[in-house]
Formats: C-alpha cells, sequence, structure tokens
C-alpha cells in the first residue's frame, strides 16, 4: 500500500546496523493539526537498507513529503503473538518554503480599481454581450 504525508521534520536518528545485513533509521515529521497546533501529529517513519540515506541531506525544520509503504507482521515469541505495524519510507522530497510574495493575494496586496474606471470600461465596450 502507497501513501504519502507531508510535514516538518522534527527528529531523525543515526543509521542502527541490526544485523551484518539489514540496517534501519528512523525519523519523525510534525503533521499540523489545522484546527488547533496543540494537537500536531508526531508521524515515525523508518528507512531500511540502502533508503536509510534518503534522509541525510533534510535538516531539522525542513518541510518535505514522504512516500511510504504500510507494513505489517506478526511475531510469535514464547507462546505469545504480537503484531507490528511499520511506515517504510522509499522517497522523500523537500518541499519549498512559501514566501509571501508566494502566498495566496489578500484583500490588502490586490490593487485597487475605481468604480468609475470600471465603468468607463463597460460603456466603451462594443461586445454585444
Amino acid at each position: 500500500m502507497n501513501y504519502e504525508i507531508a510535514g516538518k521534520l522534527v527528529f531523525k536518528e543515526n543509521t542502527q546496523q541490526l544485523t551484518e545485513r539489514f540496517q534501519k533509521r528512523e525519523f519523525v515529521i510534525e503533521v499540523a493539526n489545522e484546527r488547533d497546533p496543540q494537537w500536531n501529529d508526531f508521524i515515525k517513519i523508518q528507512l531500511t537498507q540502502d533508503r536509510c540515506d534518503l534522509i541525510e541531506n533534510i535538516n531539522l525544520e525542513e518541510q518535505i513529503k514522504v512516500h511510504f509503504n504500510l507494513r505489517g507482521r506478526k511475531w510469535e515469541k514464547d507462546g505469545r503473538s504480537g503484531f507490528i505495524t511499520n511506515l517504510e519510507g522509499w522517497r522523500i522530497e523537500k518541499l519549498a518554503q512559501e514566501t509571501p510574495s508566494q502566498a495566496a493575494p489578500t484583500a490588502s496586496n490586490l490593487p485597487e480599481y475605481a468604480v468609475a474606471d470600471i465603468a468607463e470600461t463597460t460603456e466603451t465596450d462594443d461586445l454585444p454581450f
């Protein structure tokens, strides 16, 4: 299952070499709650093997989009069973930081037109409709 999520990088671990043939690296992004920042989500994502370096050139506080797969595993030990769910990242994109000039226009930065200017334009218009 492929998913994507965008947020701000708030934590990244160093790569952990768990066995001779397996390594992983985890990081956390903060996903803003539009209604109340007090309830922002902090999502931990795992990178494995050759993908551990995907987060290397991304700094804390940068906005990123992460493409990931949802993985689940069952484990059994000493007669007990359990389940593990992981978000396994496979692609990371930096998102452009929005500057005030790139932001959506607001009433304060829209040009003002006089009503008379608009009336003159419509009176000299030769269009039939």
